[in-house]
């Protein structure tokens, strides 16, 4: 890792939406670290947050004018853009990413990131129609692939009530990702971390639980909310891939541009992927339920005086395994994802050998780790030569680390 750099600067750009609140903690966060801010405010952002807090918090005036002339004789827009080391976007609104993609340059904000030459980091925060919408995606793919990088969004409650991808990065997490980006000096070393361009690659996801039905109102499945799988998806689709994500029951939105498959069952996942097949890497995110019930009842059982009803259980088919041991079309890539409770590093190994997979992503799944529904991921990426485990990560970083890590591997095979 190279250097970090030295008094460091961040021209922060705050747009307008009511995530703006959190970047005055984020200010805090990087004056504590001892990290230079200068901050821009549009215009739709001081309607969250006034130059006054955002100057008493940064120690340093606030640009908000294109125009103003005192501004551009003490500090041009382009000598403002080029003192920075970083240039931050929190929060980045549907509007300003919409302007950066496009190139436009109407207002202080867009003319800075235009004319900037300097990595860009950007906290997307719009509601999750707005940020799923084909538009915002093409945006944001076109930004990944000009070199712009992004921290979340995060799925969680938004202040209209509705609940979905699109809750703006918590502060710390942003704080994180800017140390990221400031201990690299080069710009491509970032981007070796985070992005991998998978143009013309094909990719099979599975990912959330499966339902096997007991009777038509109950069935036997686990906790997996499919956070993880689908932010695999968005990052594999935003890094160039043709993306097909196959997808047990959860409450998430499938992204938009990515080939959906919704099934229910383990031999309805298992019947998806056979047709999805062939593909250049194969990621089984998804948790699928190892047994399920011989045969389900077509009527709801009731209770009765007899006692609870005896369940004969029989081992649904192994998906991972199956792909990995074909014969024909075995993808040169099989990933396979180990969620544990003990001996995490010992079992993956095992998984990995047992399956026949290529690469196991091993996390700890037990109830004080928070991965199961959470937000967060701690993985260990095993293969056949080591062992390695990443830190803490927001299950979008994770995923777009992971299918970076994934594209250089394949690279190296071709």
């Amino acid at each position: 890792m190279a250097e970090p750099i030295k008094n460091p600067s961040i021209l922060l750009i705050v747009g307008g939406g009511i995530a703006a609140y959190k970047s005055l903690e984020l200010i805090r966060l990087l004056r504590a670290a001892e990290v230079e801010v200068r901050v821009v405010l549009t215009k739709a952002g001081a309607q969250f947050v006034t130059p006054l807090s955002l100057a008493s918090l940064s120690g340093n005036k606030v640009y908000e004018d294109l125009f103003s002339l005192t501004d551009e004789t003490e500090m041009g827009h382009i000598e403002l853009s080029r003192q920075a080391d970083l240039v931050v976007m929190a929060p980045a609104t549907a509007d300003l990413l919409a302007k950066a993609a496009q190139g436009h340059a109407n207002d202080l904000a867009s003319t800075l990131l235009l004319a900037s030459d300097k990595t860009a980091l950007a906290a997307p925060a719009m509601n999750w129609r707005m940020f799923t919408h084909p538009a915002t995606q093409r945006n944001l793919a076109r930004l990944r692939t000009d070199g712009m990088f992004f921290i979340g969004p995060n799925d969680g409650a938004m202040a209209c009530g509705e609940f979905g991808p699109g809750r703006m990065a918590e502060p710390v997490e942003i704080f994180d990702a800017i140390q990221t980006a400031l201990n690299r000096t080069k710009r491509t070393d970032l981007h070796d971390e985070l992005c991998q361009d998978l143009a013309g690659r094909k990719m099979i996801i599975t990912a959330g639980p499966t339902h096997e039905p007991i009777d038509p109102v109950r069935y036997l499945a686990n906790r997996s909310s499919g956070k993880q799988g689908y932010a695999i998806a968005r990052a594999a689709q935003a890094a160039g891939a043709e993306v097909v994500l196959i997808s047990g029951p959860v409450s998430l939105v499938a992204p938009p541009g990515v080939g959906f498959v919704g099934v229910e069952t383990a031999r309805e996942m298992a019947a998806a992927v056979e047709v999805a097949l062939p593909c250049d890497i194969f990621i089984a995110a998804a948790a699928v339920a190892d047994w399920r019930v011989e045969a389900d009842s077509d009527q709801k059982i009731k209770k009765g005086s007899e006692g609870p009803p005896l369940l004969r259980l029989t081992e649904n088919p192994d998906i991972l395994a199956g792909v990995a041991r074909r014969v024909e079309n075995r993808p040169p890539l099989v990933v396979g994802f180990a969620a544990e409770t003990e001996n995490l590093i010992e079992h993956a190994r095992q998984k990995r050998m047992r399956k026949g997979c290529d690469v196991i992503v091993a996390n700890d799944v037990s109830p004080a780790a928070g991965v199961m529904g959470g937000d967060d991921n701690t993985m260990v990426i095993v293969d056949a030569e080591s062992e390695t485990v990443w830190p803490k990560l927001s299950k979008e970083d994770a995923a777009r680390r992971l299918v970076a890590h994934l594209g250089r591997i394949l690279a190296k095979r071709s």
